[in-house]
């Protein structure tokens, strides 16, 4: 199968033809690279001067598709034209070869190019004066530097200034990839940590809402449906609160309000205050010291809402919230009555538990809910452990 030949690059062609036209004309004009009345080794002038010229100007058609394969048969055209009058295009042409092979070659070729020309400098220098002993046989090593070194060690410096400029590109590139990334990852952090905090902050309100405004409909007992409205105008009001305040943090651009004070483990009194004022039959148990603030907060959430979750549906029996440090971590642990109901008295979507279980997460902590068995019943158990050491930044 035929390999086809690669298409030369629209500026070799230029430079080839403009290689050419130009040894054409000092051809014609009688321009050589030698005296006219010096010998010359094989052919005295005449046509054959110009097949070196043409082989070099076809080596220049390849000098960026197939660098060495155009260097090495310039070397063979070039040697050629040592044996002919000469034509300085040729020699021009050549050290534009030697310099595209350094530039467009495999690395391997761009690195031995360069040592291999100055080796035959150093040689073409001190071998012909040891020989004839004559000052001018120094030219010779001045001749092949300046045909074969100069343009190798030129394209050396252009190809590691272009593969350094290229790595810095692709540097740049890549940060700004990695920024990119970062950027998408805080956006997502940031979505998942409002996502969060609008549930936990709206929800038991709502659940609250839900469940009294059932039994207001349901009962036909003034005194109830009462009772069931103040709790309802208590909740809306406050979870009311609680979204403008939301919405007010979130179109202040400027920074310029000031977020409320995230909840502490002071505040799981009134918490279990208001579930019991819910319908709840709540009871606490709380022993802890010293506690980061970020724990705080995960706990008190975790608290919160399995409170709420209690709410929407559990069995009616009571509702245990333990919290105890010990060996450097906070435990929680949320039980309420697990039994078949028909259906719960307010809608949940899981996202509780899922917001639950990120907070913990982000404190590198433990997380699980589920029925356990307890006597000859089940309770739904939620039980999370935060650790207390290295507990930084907003877990919210």
């Amino acid at each position: 199968m035929a390999v086809p030949l690669p298409r030369p690059h629209r500026f070799d062609v230029y430079v080839a033809v403009g290689g050419l036209l130009g040894g054409l004309l000092l051809w014609g004009i009688g321009l050589d690279v030698r005296p006219a009345d010096e010998p010359v080794v094989l052919f005295d002038g005449g046509r054959p001067l110009l097949v070196p010229l043409a082989v070099t100007a076809c080596c220049e058609l390849l000098r960026r598709a197939a660098p060495r394969t155009a260097l090495l048969t310039g070397t063979a055209a070039l040697t050629a034209d040592t044996l002919t009058q000469g034509n300085l295009v040729t020699v021009v042409m050549y050290t534009d070869l030697m310099y595209a092979a350094v530039l467009y070659g495999p690395p391997a070729s761009a690195r031995r190019i360069p040592w291999i020309t100055g080796l035959l400098t150093v040689a073409a220098t001190l071998v012909p004066f040891a020989v004839w002993r004559v000052p001018e046989a120094l030219l010779i090593g001045v001749g092949v530097g300046i045909v074969a070194f100069a343009p190798a060690s030129t394209g050396l410096i252009v190809r590691n200034h272009r593969d350094a400029a290229e790595t810095a590109r692709l540097r740049a590139e890549q940060t700004a990839l990695l920024a990119e990334a970062d950027r998408t990852q805080a956006v997502n952090a940031e979505r998942a940590r409002m996502a969060r905090e609008l549930h936990d902050l709206v929800a038991n309100h709502l659940s609250a809402i839900a469940i009294h405004s059932t039994a207001a409909l349901s009962l036909d007992d003034p005194a109830t449906s009462r009772e069931a409205l103040g709790v309802i105008r208590e909740n809306s009001v406050a979870g009311l609160a609680e979204m403008r305040r939301l919405i007010g943090i979130l179109r202040d651009t400027g920074g310029a309000a000031e977020p409320a004070a995230a909840p502490t483990l002071d505040g799981l009194r009134a918490l279990v205050d208001g579930a019991r004022a819910n319908g709840l039959d709540v009871g606490l148990e709380a022993s802890y010291g010293s506690v980061p603030a970020p724990v705080e907060l995960a706990a008190y959430r975790i608290v919160q809402e399995s409170l709420t979750n209690a709410l929407k549906h559990a069995a009616k029996g009571p509702v245990e919230v333990v919290l105890l440090q010990r060996d450097g971590a906070l435990d929680i642990r949320v039980t309420s009555p697990y039994g078949d109901r028909d259906a719960p008295r307010a809608p949940g979507s899981g996202a509780g538990l899922i917001g639950m279980r990120e907070r913990a997460a982000l404190l590198r902590g433990t997380f699980t809910a589920g029925p356990e068995p307890l006597g000859h019943g089940k309770v739904w158990a939620v039980s999370a452990t935060l650790p207390l050491a290295g507990a930084e930044g907003d877990p919210a």
